[in-house]
């Protein structure tokens, strides 16, 4: 039975010809006791859907009605929880909870409202933190508190608006969880608003996909028994084909290369390549061992004595090979990046790349931050040139352009050269970066959670760009990341560091799947799981900052030393 209908909706913002419609000819029908996900890209109008359902916003055409009754405004029978929680920052969580107890539930006594407060709060785990201040809280608690504030109305219905989106990985799986768990405890009905592939098959009874254009895609049934357990679901058949079904779909409608070709890369020589002597001399040598960091480590002095942040870390890296960096948060993964690009000094050992010692930076060895930090007032074009014409300073004008055309038609923003950058998405933002990073021909390009800011299906789509700009250039490359998937997908090798302090390699996986790659290739090949439980598994093992008794022996392939 239908308990929140949508009939024909579109909504627009502005009006005349500068009207801006983002949804469109939308029916809907929520089922009573269903958990509802609601799947799709930045800009597709999930926020303004999940809003009409909540009576913040009213259509443009159409009707929404909630148990055959208009939804003109908000009600305690919809409860909302958004991405982003604004909390009362003098009062602790048992004061931020009891101000909605209080509104709604007026004629409690003091100590019956206390209960009702207790309750919530043991509801969402934070019996413990009861009496702390939000600025006393992690991200993912502070979201906690909004559940329990969502959860004291009491709602027939609980509407999510990407409430786990801000949190790590580990947080984000505890949270949807505890979601998981107050759904089915209550048999409320959900609905759920994500970019997570894996978060909606977890969580749904029912998927919906969003298209770019605000209509509604595709529709699939999660028949998978719950409880869904994270681990298992990585060896379920079942799994696999849904989350290739619904990954392939949205990799149709919305992922598809924005990649021009209409300019040649000129051959200009970068100010930091070999002299031409010394090529001649070197021709025939091999290319192993290109990058080596031997017995590396960075201490910090405390008030308690050195902290040991990075203690002997030992790798080798091949010419042009692709090297995923992954590990829980703390592990020092960005620490070692760091210093590899000279922005970070090392305590002890050494890092040499093409057989010289790394000192200081320079733009040899290019990086890409999880923000790009561009100039806002200059254009794509501009912020790309800067590096370029330092680089190159003997090419003449034409050809410093050529390349800066070059990579960013390459990153898909040939329409996009003249905006200034505070102008364009993250998204868009962040592909300036991958062209900056590729236009200066490092001999090393090092990504620092290059995506980590970005919604997951923004990830996939630039994932792709950096796939494909790299298979021209096979730059020896670095990438720390925190997402199994995107180690998997870009990495000849994944490195697997141990939990901080003294972290070190615990572990190194050869990807042996065949490039150039794609996502929806990769979920349809064989071994692709095996990999990705390989990964999983060592992640398990350090979970929630735990250090095994017995370091694991790095499993480092013969060809790589």
């Amino acid at each position: 039975m239908g308990i929140l209908k949508f009939e024909n909706v579109s909504k627009s913002f502005g009006s005349g010809t500068r009207a801006t419609q983002v949804l469109k000819d939308i029916d809907l029908d929520v089922k009573a006791g269903e958990f509802l996900v609601l799947l799709g890209f930045s800009g597709t109008g999930k926020t303004t859907l999940i809003n009409l359902m909540a009576g913040l916003d009213q259509p443009t055409q159409g009707r929404v009605t909630f148990k055959d009754q208009p939804v003109t405004g908000p009600g305690p029978e919809r409860g909302v929880i958004f991405q982003s929680y604004s909390l009362m920052p003098w009062l602790t969580v048992n004061g931020n909870v009891r101000l909605a107890v209080d509104t709604v539930f007026p004629q409690l006594s003091k100590s019956q409202k206390s209960q009702k407060v207790a309750h919530l709060v043991d509801m969402v785990g934070l019996s413990h933190a009861a009496s702390r201040r939000p600025a006393e809280l992690s991200g993912g608690m502070r979201q906690r508190v909004n559940v329990a504030r969502a959860l004291a109305m009491s709602p027939e219905m609980l509407l999510l608006d990407e409430p786990l989106s801000a949190l790590d990985a580990l947080t984000r799986a505890n949270l949807a969880d505890e979601i998981e768990h107050i759904w089915d405890a209550d048999k409320k009905t959900c609905v759920l608003i994500t970019n997570d592939v894996d978060e909606a098959i977890i969580l749904a009874d029912r998927i919906i996909a969003l298209n770019p254009d605000g209509t509604l895609g595709q529709e699939f049934t999660v028949t998978i028994p719950r409880p869904r357990d994270r681990s298992a679901m990585n060896t379920d058949e079942r799994f696999k084909r849904l989350r290739a079904d619904v990954t392939r779909y949205l990799m149709d409608v919305g992922v598809e290369a924005k990649v021009e070709g209409t300019r040649r890369l000129p051959n200009v020589t970068p100010l930091h390549d070999l002299p031409a002597a010394v090529k001649d001399a070197r021709k025939g040598l091999a290319s192993d061992r290109f990058l080596n960091f031997s017995q590396l480590h960075k201490v910090y002095p405390t008030p308690k004595g050195p902290l040991t942040v990075v203690e002997n870390f030992e790798l080798k890296i091949d010419r042009g090979e692709f090297i995923s960096l992954i590990g829980h948060s703390g592990c020092g993964k960005s620490t070692v990046l760091g210093m590899a690009a000279g922005l970070t000094d090392i305590s002890k050992g050494a890092i040499t790349l093409d057989r010289r010692h790394v000192q200081g930076a320079d733009p040899e060895r290019a990086v890409v931050f999880q923000s790009p930090n561009l100039f806002p007032w200059l254009t794509a074009r501009e912020n790309v040139a800067i590096g370029v014409d330092k680089v190159y300073p003997k090419a003449s004008q034409t050809e410093r352009q050529d390349v800066v055309e070059y990579y960013l038609e390459r990153v898909g923003l040939a329409d996009s050269m003249e905006k200034p950058a505070c102008d364009l998405s993250n998204g868009m933002q962040q592909r300036v970066g991958i062209a900056r990073a590729f236009a200066l021909s490092p001999k090393l390009l090092l990504l620092d959670e290059p995506f980590g800011m970005l919604d997951s299906l923004t990830r996939w789509e630039l994932q792709e760009v950096l796939m494909e700009v790299w298979s021209r250039t096979k730059v020896t490359a670095i990438c720390v990341t925190h997402d199994v998937d995107e180690a998997i997908l870009l990495a000849d090798r994944v490195v697997m560091m141990t939990n901080g302090p003294q972290a070190t390699i615990g572990k190194i996986t050869k990807v042996d799947l065949p490039r150039p790659r794609t996502r929806k290739a990769l979920l349809e090949h064989p071994d692709y799981y095996a990999y990705r439980q390989e990964v999983l598994d060592f992640l398990e093992e350090y979970e929630h900052g735990a250090k095994p008794k017995s370091k694991p022996t790095p499993q480092t392939p013969v060809a790589a030393e």
